[in-house]
């Protein structure tokens, strides 16, 4: 049965709410207040997110400020340097570089980028801490260098020397294959993005897993606020669905609304049925909204990319090297056959009952 009305309060029974991400009104703030206030964002500011394999390694180096050795994300799973790309457990950022003329163009390159206009329904107010890099460029020409490209605290270890200006990387997941730019929201156009961010050394041959973006957008800080199937820890009978838990994407929400279905209803029979696989996107996603995670990794709303999935384990060519052709082909037919058995499972327990 379909109904069609404005609801303003949460129900007292099972319930998945999949209100989207303009969720406001009276049922927004029944909503935050469940939350506990400050628990849901109101505006949505994502750094681009790079592979780790395609970032330079000869023009980065990984070092803390001054000299202050970090740990790697808590629970790291790489195997060896190789598989992440660089070294581990040397410095909590990886750091990329600029001189002088580097950094004059790239700023250069800022200012005369392409932007992505506001909706009518967006504001542009920003934040101080999640200031847009263009909107800072704007302010002048040294502001980024004095911001979140500040190399205060830093020495390359190529030159020996302070660097004129960085950009610096920090772990997007615990296997250390996914990167994101420290401080870099933006409202540059994906092709811009694309072109003005490989002029840094680094990055010039950078694929990006995910590209920068300042909207607005209603999300829950989902791993603090909802257990392992989706359900409010303070009201376990609500759970979430949709873009509200921070991903991104029409079929990012369908998978999630699907996955939270899935484990409801088994719930509601009398059955159990496992989180999907973390090797597939479904896994992947599910992951990203119900792991835990340090205090200082925000977290915030993804897509699908292959930043979410495990790294292959390590295989050689028979010259000896790390093998890392069609490596997107191998993960699929991984994703593939882990998930023919999940299903496998579920089908078994379902004729069971």
């Amino acid at each position: 049965r379909i109904e069609r009305r404005r609801l303003e309060e949460l129900p007292d029974g099972p319930v998945i709410v999949a209100t989207g991400p303009l969720t406001e009104g009276k049922l927004g703030e029944v909503i935050k207040a469940e939350l506990g206030g400050d628990r849901m964002y109101f505006y949505d500011a994502i750094a681009p997110i790079v592979a780790a394999e395609s970032i330079d390694w000869e023009r980065a180096f990984r070092a803390s400020r001054w000299g202050r050795d970090g740990e790697p994300v808590e629970g790291a799973e790489v195997p060896d340097d190789s598989a992440a790309g660089g070294d581990v457990g040397v410095g909590d950022y990886v750091n990329c570089p600029l001189d002088k003329l580097e950094y004059d163009a790239f700023i250069e390159a800022v200012n005369g980028g392409r932007k992505v206009l506001p909706h009518d329904f967006e504001e542009p107010k920003y934040f101080e801490s999640c200031m847009p890099i263009e909107v800072m460029a704007e302010r002048g020409p040294q502001t980024l260098r004095f911001g979140p490209m500040r190399p205060i605290g830093l020495r390359d270890p190529r030159t020996g020397h302070r660097p004129w200006a960085v950009v610096q990387l920090r772990p997007e997941n615990k296997y250390l294959t996914a990167y994101n730019l420290v401080g870099f929201q933006t409202r540059l156009a994906y092709p811009e993005q694309q072109r003005i961010f490989a002029m840094v050394p680094a990055l010039a041959k950078a694929e990006f897993l995910r590209f920068g973006s300042i909207h607005r957008n209603t999300y829950i800080d989902a791993p603090a606020k909802l257990g392992t199937r989706f359900e409010l820890r303070t009201r376990p009978n609500i759970r979430f669905a949709g873009l509200l838990t921070g991903v991104e994407g029409y079929i990012e929400s369908c998978a999630m609304g699907l996955i939270v279905a899935w484990l409801l209803a088994a719930e509601l029979s009398g059955r159990a049925i496992a989180a999907p696989p973390p090797t597939t996107m479904l896994g992947g996603l599910y992951h990203h909204v119900t792991a835990s995670r340090e205090p200082k990794y925000k977290y915030g709303p993804t897509n699908v990319n292959y930043g979410l999935l495990p790294p292959l384990p390590l295989t050689l060519t028979g010259t000896g090297k790390q093998r890392k052709d069609n490596k997107k082909p191998r993960m699929a037919a991984r994703a593939n056959a882990d998930l023919e058995t999940w299903l496998d499972e579920i089908r078994r327990i379902r004729n069971a009952s």
